[in-house]
């Protein structure tokens, strides 16, 4: 179910702590067209660590996000986090064929799932022959638990959505970033990535496409929410709001918002050196942003003048057709929360 081939035509659904996105996007000669988009928020709870807590908000948010978005597809792609997957590359002779994998994957899956074969959603990619030796072929299997499988499509099918593929959202976020640095021809050194999240920020440390290196922070954009809402002595819902859209105090910047984004910076930076002294450690070349988090005023700057890197917003949507009717300012606007979203849609239609 997570390995489909490419066709025309998918949604990608990105369910979060803090809001359901969904974009569709239409494979076209040229590259991908925008058709569609729609992002709304989640009540706080409903969605803890990416995992469905109040399936009835959830489908309620996503029902209406279809309604806004009316995508011309209903068939959709959704991740599990990517700490709730598991993924190993084993070998095998490269005589089997797919059904004797998989019967060797059930077989032995003891040795490589750490929880009974019975509550578990496998599926596996064969990657090629060994470059060591042709006689074997290497197989990338990726497993996880049958509830959290269960639980999105669950929420996909009660809002008329028709579940297509269950991805990780590791790789979502891979296929978006390796089309973003195909379009604006990045080549292939190392870059950072960093999602704000509702809750975490998330550093990974991307080269040719692929993520080498992940570590999470716990901080992330709610500790801003929560600042506003302390300091003003008003609701959450009214501090996300002047949070998002503007209209808070004249005092905001230097007593709210700037002591967050210099927290948010350290945090990036501890990362950072926990990367420096890992075994995958390569000189970056920028750092991009992603996340509804990391849309704060005045953070792309300062996280530049502490690094000594060019940093900058991602956009995944760059270089892509949007469809005529859409508001491409607003789109824009999402776009850097958009990344994972856009990465399900990219993978095509089974």
């Amino acid at each position: 179910m997570w390995f489909s081939s490419k066709d025309k035509g998918l949604v990608g659904v990105d369910i979060t702590s803090a809001s359901v996105k969904l974009i569709e996007l239409v494979e076209e000669d040229a590259g991908h067209r925008v058709a569609g988009y729609a992002v709304r928020p989640l009540r706080q709870g409903a969605v803890v660590e990416r995992r469905i807590r109040d399936m009835g908000e959830v489908i309620e948010v996503l029902s209406r996000v279809v309604e806004l978005a009316s995508p011309g597809s209903r068939e959709a792609a959704v991740a599990v986090p990517s700490r709730a997957a598991i993924t190993r590359v084993l070998r095998y002779p490269a005589a089997l064929d797919d059904e004797e994998i998989e019967a060797r994957i059930e077989w032995e899956s003891d040795k490589h799932i750490p929880f009974p074969f019975r509550e578990v959603a496998f599926d596996f990619y064969r990657l090629g022959r060994c470059s060591d030796d042709p006689q074997w072929q290497e197989v990338l299997l990726v497993a996880c638990r049958r509830q959290d499988v269960e639980q999105l499509t669950q929420a996909l099918e009660a809002s008329g959505l028709m579940p297509a593929a269950v991805d990780v959202e590791s790789f979502a976020i891979e296929r978006a970033i390796a089309g973003l640095c195909r379009r604006r021809r990045l080549g292939d050194g190392a870059l950072a990535l960093v999602d704000v999240g509702a809750y975490l920020n998330t550093l990974h440390v991307v080269v040719a496409g692929r993520i080498v290196y992940s570590h999470d922070s716990l901080f992330g954009g709610m500790q801003l929410t929560e600042a506003i809402q302390r300091h003003y002595g008003i609701g959450m819902d009214e501090a996300g709001f002047g949070k998002k859209r503007g209209g808070l105090p004249d005092d905001y910047s230097h007593t709210v918002l700037g002591p967050f984004v210099e927290t948010l910076v350290e945090h990036i930076q501890r990362s950072l050196q926990l990367y420096q002294v890992s075994d995958h450690v390569r000189p970056l070349e920028r750092l991009l942003l992603t996340g509804g988090g990391s849309l704060v005023a005045g953070l792309a700057d300062r996280l530049s003048q502490a690094l000594g890197l060019p940093v900058s917003q991602v956009d995944p949507l760059e270089g892509m057709a949007l469809k005529p009717s859409l508001d491409a300012g607003a789109l824009r606007g999402e776009a850097p929360a958009l990344l994972t979203a856009c990465g399900l849609a990219m993978r095509g239609r089974p």
